[in-house]
């Protein structure tokens, strides 16, 4: 609850500052991708600024969870061990449980029980 209420407050204002500059900058801009050429580049666009400051905010949140997700994978490797491995102890669990219960001749109880200190 406490992680959702840090998220809008952060989110919200981030929200608001983006919508305002997306607002406020709709001038056509020129992005030139020729580095050796500024007056003719073999390839620019032009678009709106808001635009590009969208498109360019939408990559770096793609990017940044990416990178997220590729630095979790350690731990996404480790649960699915761990997950293996207790499904094995289980099912080892049943077996015995199993085969103490065959061996006691259907008696629930077990061998392993405390008993009373001798008086």
């Amino acid at each position: 609850m406490i992680r959702k209420i840090l998220a809008a407050i952060v989110l919200v204002p981030l929200a608001i500052i983006i919508i305002g500059l997306a607002v406020a900058n709709r001038e056509v801009v020129s992005v030139s991708f020729d580095p050796f050429n500024s007056v003719s580049p073999a390839f620019a666009i032009k678009a709106p600024l808001f635009i590009l400051v969208l498109l360019l905010v939408t990559v770096g949140v793609v990017i940044g969870g990416i990178a997220a997700w590729l630095r979790q994978g350690k731990w996404r490797r480790t649960a699915r061990s761990l997950d293996g491995e207790l499904r094995a102890a289980r099912s080892e669990l049943e077996a015995l449980r199993a085969d103490m219960a065959s061996r006691d001749g259907g008696r629930t109880t077990s061998s392993l029980a405390l008993r009373p200190p001798a008086a």
